[in-house]
């Protein structure tokens, strides 16, 4: 099932971040008192009760003369197209400004469902705006403070009182992978070199695909579905109307793959954006491989690939787990060592151990290396097992999940991995006290 959009707008420097990062439930946007410093959109996934949604996060919309205005707008104007509901942030401290009145006409014109969010009520000045916010007409009004964490659960309850609860997709047995990646690192040739033919438009233009496509073809005799992304533009770089189908929808494609190819491009070599997007995949628990797209633009391949094999390791120390293929979409040279691997990661994702022999590697583990005593207390493990796969997913009851350190996670990480072969697959490491449920 789909997960619904709600996108946060409004005029700077009414709180969108921190409301943002209360929701979501972590620092993503970037907050600082200076209008206008969230400049771009930026995406979060938000789980409450048993309802989940993509949440975008927008810059804010100023008439004044400012350079980036123009591109806010259209940032923001996209995710009211993207979003189920829009959440329409005012500031209860200042009241109603002409920026406002901007941001209560785009969204009349969108005819989407739309919340009046007055945020700061703390602020004693607030009780004296409440009322001027009737004034925009809109239906639905809520009042919270971010900033104080006040109303935020009954935000949400709003934000979902319409929503079905989230189901993952019926397991149909069919794999299914993404290939994203920035605008024209060559993910449409690289699907048209696997599909071999030409069912995928290839333009040198960034941005040529418009939408996620799902092509179904067959392998050694089994059914696959390779997922075709939008490129994702880096953020707050949209000028043109072709960018409204840009990232959510690759946010979506990613929900519904088993593995994404994280594809970069070796004649640019990897820049910041392409780990933000290996991020994105990694955040919703898929398999990950990085394909190094074009290398018949590289000479002394041999040397280079030990280079670009060290650079990888280097900017992607979040996912030392991920194997990297080299190929070139447009000669078809290595393109056969691409699909052998997604089916290795594909079933290490899948991958189930059993109880005992889990807890034997756990308890040896411990006994190597006992963690540091804090307080007088040190932690203690009790029994492990395995409760979920895509990606596996571990219980470890303990006297105190207080006492967990991310190091001593990242150790025991690392010995499950030395012991199983979870290559290409994040695996999730659950703490919880003794008699928790």
């Amino acid at each position: 099932m789909a997960k619904p959009v709600v996108a946060l707008v409004g005029r700077p420097n009414v709180g969108k971040s921190t409301i943002f990062n209360r929701l979501v439930g972590k620092k993503i946007s970037i907050i600082e008192d200076t209008p206008g410093v969230t400049r771009d959109r930026i995406y979060g996934n938000c789980e409450f009760k048993n309802y989940k949604f993509h949440l975008i996060d927008t810059g804010g919309i100023d008439i004044s003369d400012e350079h980036f205005n123009d591109e806010i707008k259209i940032q923001a104007e996209i995710a009211i197209t993207e979003a189920d509901i829009v959440l329409f942030i005012v500031d209860g401290k200042e009241g109603l400004t002409s920026n406002d009145y901007v941001v209560k006409n785009l969204l009349i014109k969108s005819g989407k469902r739309v919340i009046v969010v007055v945020n700061k009520i703390d602020s004693k000045i607030a009780n004296e705006h409440l009322y001027d916010f009737y004034e925009l007409g809109f239906e639905e009004y809520i009042n919270v403070s971010g900033e104080q964490n006040i109303g935020i659960t009954d935000l949400l309850e709003q934000i979902t009182q319409n929503f079905n609860e989230y189901e993952e997709e019926k397991e149909d047995n069919i794999v299914k992978f993404s290939v994203i990646g920035r605008p024209n690192v060559g993910k449409s040739s690289l699907v048209n070199a696997l599909l071999n033919e030409e069912r995928v438009i290839v333009s040198d233009v960034a941005g040529t695909t418009r939408d996620a496509i799902d092509t179904p073809f067959t392998y050694h005799g089994e059914e696959y579905i390779v997922i075709d992304t939008a490129g994702m533009r880096k953020k707050g770089k949209i000028y043109e109307n072709i960018e409204k189908y840009s990232l959510i929808r690759s946010l979506k494609a990613i929900d519904r793959s088993d593995v994404c190819l994280i594809v970069i491009d070796a004649s640019t070599g990897i820049i910041e954006h392409d780990k933000h997007i290996a991020g994105y995949a990694i955040e919703a628990g898929k398999a990950v491989i990085i394909v190094v797209n074009k290398w018949d633009t590289i000479e002394n391949k041999e040397e280079q690939m030990k280079k670009f094999t060290k650079d990888i390791r280097a900017n992607f120390q979040f996912i030392p787990y991920a194997p990297i293929v080299f190929l070139s979409a447009l000669t078809k040279k290595r393109i056969h060592t691409l699909m052998p691997e997604i089916l290795r990661i594909y079933q290490n994702s899948k991958r189930e151990i059993k109880t005992s022999v889990l807890n034997d590697v756990i308890l040896d583990a411990y006994n190597l290396n006992l963690p540091p005593t804090y307080k007088s207390k040190r932690l203690k493990i009790y029994f492990s097992n395995q409760v979920s796969i895509k990606p596996p997913t571990f219980n470890i009851q303990v006297n105190s999940k207080g006492l967990i350190h991310f190091s001593y996670e990242r150790y025991l990480e690392n010995k499950i991995r030395e012991s199983f072969d979870f290559e290409g697959t994040p695996i999730v490491l659950q703490f919880k006290n003794k008699g928790e449920l």
